[in-house]
């Protein structure tokens, strides 16, 4: 298991996994399987959900492993 944080990007949203943090109370996939999975690498798949259902996961993170940054948008 590695011990560095793990870093998952789309163009709207960054997160953060920290392993040291987690405590493993696995609502994270309970709750929103379509993202954080369990049983498939890479572990976290930010294109199962809406940023917005993301965020309010990660939330809910009882240790505070996981984590976010939205991610800027380009300007033309």
């Amino acid at each position: 298991m590695t011990t560095q944080p793990n870093c998952f990007s789309n163009d709207e949203i960054t997160v953060n996994y920290d392993p040291k943090c987690c405590k493993n109370s696995g609502i994270c996939a309970l709750q929103l399987s379509s993202v954080f999975r369990t049983t498939v690498i890479p572990w976290i798949d930010l294109d199962g959900a809406d940023r917005d259902a993301i965020i309010a996961q990660i939330e809910k993170c009882p240790s505070g492993a996981l984590s976010y940054t939205l991610r800027k948008k380009d300007v033309a």
